[in-house]
């Protein structure tokens, strides 16, 4: 029986919260408000997919049983989304076959600038990933498990990163401060919006709770889910605040959902 679910495996901003100095910021001191860095997980219609390996990645993997991964798909060369591809690793030596990871031509350069040996065979170490320019979308598998990976553009600041639309049903947006207007059409009305919300107060990169909220007006999803999220927001006193939202859910850690 096929599963189909999405799980944020980690919902918190470049530093997590605690952030390493132990400092919980606004946040108390409890389980929802304990945040690894940006990675979701996707089971659809028996594929694994993995979006974005943020520093945390082993941990998260062993904390939600993730025993699986068919493709990665990245959204940017920041540290916070890149700096746990290593652990792929794991799953090259269970399969013994590469793993397909997409992502924009200036991601992958990156990618291979760094982790060079994870793409080329050497004396030691094989190759355990096959890099893909995602230009417009893709398509995994046939049929009617066929599922659409659309390129979503989006501004990080002055920096052009991208998020991802799953068929019609997801869209899955962590850094971002604009969302052009071509990109709101592509998921205007969508299911599921998961979207960056980084703070109160205004930030060069990122959209504050504000912004958050006026682009989840705008698309206007049946369900959002609120990550990225630093430790100037707590998860009780979000969720007070946004009571009279009956559509908005700020995330924890391992929060799940069936699509």
């Amino acid at each position: 029986m096929k599963k189909n679910y999405l799980q944020i495996i980690g919902c918190g901003a470049s530093q997590g919260v605690p952030t390493p100095d132990g400092d919980w910021g606004n946040c108390k001191k409890n389980k929802k408000n304990i945040r690894t860095r940006s990675s979701v997980y996707l089971s659809l219609n028996n594929y694994k997919i993995l979006f974005d390996t943020s520093p945390d990645l082993r941990f998260q993997l062993l904390a939600h049983n993730i025993t699986e991964i068919d493709y990665v798909f990245f959204t940017h060369s920041h540290a916070d989304h890149i700096f746990g591809i290593n652990e792929l690793r794991t799953f090259w030596i269970k399969n013994k076959k590469k793993i397909d990871i997409f992502s924009t031509k200036q991601c992958i350069f990156y990618l291979k600038k760094y982790f060079s040996y994870l793409f080329k065979d050497n004396k030691n170490y094989p190759a355990v990933l096959k890099s893909n320019i995602i230009k417009s979308h893709i398509n995994i598998g046939n049929g009617k498990d066929k599922i659409r990976i659309e390129r979503l553009d989006v501004k990080h600041g002055s920096t052009k990163t991208i998020g991802y639309k799953i068929n019609n049903d997801i869209a899955y947006i962590p850094d971002v401060k604009t969302i052009p207007k071509k990109t709101i059409k592509k998921i205007v009305n969508i299911k599921y919006l998961i979207i960056d919300c980084f703070r109160t107060k205004e930030h060069s990169l990122h959209v504050n709770l504000i912004e958050t909220l006026e682009y989840i007006d705008l698309i206007n999803p049946k369900k959002a889910f609120l990550i990225h999220m630093s430790k100037d927001l707590d998860y009780n006193n979000l969720k007070n605040k946004l009571k009279k939202y009956k559509n908005i859910e700020p995330c924890y850690d391992g929060i799940k959902f069936n699509i």
